[in-house]
């Protein structure tokens, strides 16, 4: 997995999900998949032995499908945004896409662009198509609406500012509001669009952690400086999440749990589940003796 990757919130379906989505773009495969032991099932109030997670990789960028229950429900707020060569490419996603979902915007031209279009899949997950060119395939998209419009600009700086590899790509403003219509950038290896518009006379987009972005840290010292730089004053805390002071929401994590995750010895696997729930920051060498001990 990438350093830092998304991770979408789904209500179930989650391995039928992944196998639409390895199966649209070239150069994909399902990664891993967890299970809900029953710590895990208890809490989240999941059938113990369904599907957890499901990591992926689709045509560069990694990605987490959480199968978390009805608590979050994804958005436009959030989205996949997909640069396509040409319009063949383009109208075959967008034909597998959109089936049996909505249209947030018509597959079409635009002044921005020789053919796009945004829609919701029948999982409810939001997707922006385009033929153009870019250093990437896919990222995850976040708009600012709202009580948010105006401070995309603000909030490139903060996140490059946090993340020693940073590089800004392009960033596109409207010449009358100087708004950050789109812009681009990466992080750690992680591209990321980041868009923002006044949301009025539109459905609210509230962010909300249906897609939350995800911290492989090496050690305690890196989990502990994320920790600290990127969480808000009062943020929920509960088992490596946190929010940022633009509602983004982070899971700050171990590099080891993936690794532990693999073990085939679930009796560990699960004691280390179940230190880990009662955690609020991680702590890597009291996951490591529930491990060991298991």
């Amino acid at each position: 997995m990438q350093k830092i990757y998304p991770c979408i919130w789904l209500n179930g379906q989650v391995d039928e999900a992944a196998r639409l989505y390895t199966s649209l773009f070239k150069n994909s495969k399902i990664v891993f998949t967890t299970y809900y032991g029953k710590s895990g099932a208890e809490i989240s109030g999941q059938k113990e032995g369904s599907v957890l997670t499901i990591d992926l990789n689709l045509d560069g960028l990694s990605l987490q499908l959480l199968n978390g229950g009805p608590h979050y429900k994804i958005n436009p707020s959030t989205s996949l945004y997909v640069w396509c060569k040409d319009e063949q490419e383009i109208d075959s996603l967008w034909d597998k896409l959109s089936k049996n979902g909505s249209t947030i915007f018509e597959l079409q031209a635009y002044p921005w662009a020789r053919k796009y279009g945004w829609c919701t899949d029948c999982y409810g997950v939001s997707w922006q198509l385009m033929i153009g060119d870019s250093p990437y395939k896919i990222a995850p998209a976040i708009l600012f609406t709202e009580k948010l419009f105006g401070k995309a600009e603000e909030a490139i700086r903060f996140y490059m500012s946090k993340f020693k590899r940073s590089k800004l790509e392009l960033i596109a403003r409207d010449p009358n509001t100087n708004a950050v219509l789109h812009s681009l950038f990466n992080l750690e290896g992680m591209p990321l669009v980041l868009m923002e518009g006044p949301g009025k006379g539109k459905d609210k987009m509230e962010i909300t952690g249906a897609m939350s972005l995800v911290i492989n840290c090496d050690d305690q010292k890196e989990i502990d400086k994320y920790w600290e730089v990127i969480k808000k004053p009062e943020s929920m805390e509960v088992c490596g999440w946190i929010e940022d002071k633009y509602g983004i929401q982070w899971q700050v994590v171990p590099t080891m749990l993936g690794e532990y995750l693999k073990d085939p010895n679930q009796k560990k696997v699960e004691a280390m589940m179940t230190a880990m729930l009662k955690m609020k920051k991680m702590e890597i060498d009291v996951l490591k003796a529930a491990f060991a001990n298991g």
